[in-house]
């Protein structure tokens, strides 16, 4: 049998406004949307030049008492790559977006999180070295 699931086809969450809230992810975030949202594409594997600037997607199911979306109460966090974390938050900071917790560092790459304006703690992720990612982890079944 061919893989069931090759990838994440999209993340879909609720607002109580979501035309103001596409407006903020434009202006903060650069995520432009049409009126179904935004796409993001990725680098195909099986491309050997492309394999060096390969692109992966996390779908991380958390335990339900996880404090790690807090302050946000939502029951979803969505992971967004970018450039130049430092310089990013220094610019949503002039935008008046709030920066909750500290920057933290690993050896894949710099987090940091913000709010957005229904409340929701957003992950911004700096990758350090894509070459990481090329293996793709094991699921295990038990």
């Amino acid at each position: 049998m061919e893989k069931r699931v090759t990838g994440i086809g999209g993340i879909f969450f609720k607002s109580k406004n979501p035309a103001r809230l596409k407006a903020w992810y434009a202006k903060h975030l650069g995520i432009d949307s049409d009126q179904y949202g935004s796409k993001f594409v990725w680098n195909a594997i099986d491309d050997e030049k492309e394999q060096a600037e390969m692109k992966t997607t996390v779908w991380s199911p958390m335990p339900e008492d996880t404090t790690y979306y807090d302050p946000g109460q939502q029951g979803h966090m969505i992971n967004y790559r970018v450039e130049n974390l430092e310089e990013l938050l220094r610019v949503l900071k002039s935008e008046g977006v709030e920066h909750v917790g500290k920057v933290e560092e690993f050896e894949y790459g710099k987090f940091a999180w913000i709010l957005d304006p229904d409340g929701v703690k957003v992950e911004l992720w700096e990758p350090k070295n894509e070459g990481l990612f090329h293996e793709p982890p094991m699921i295990k079944s038990s």
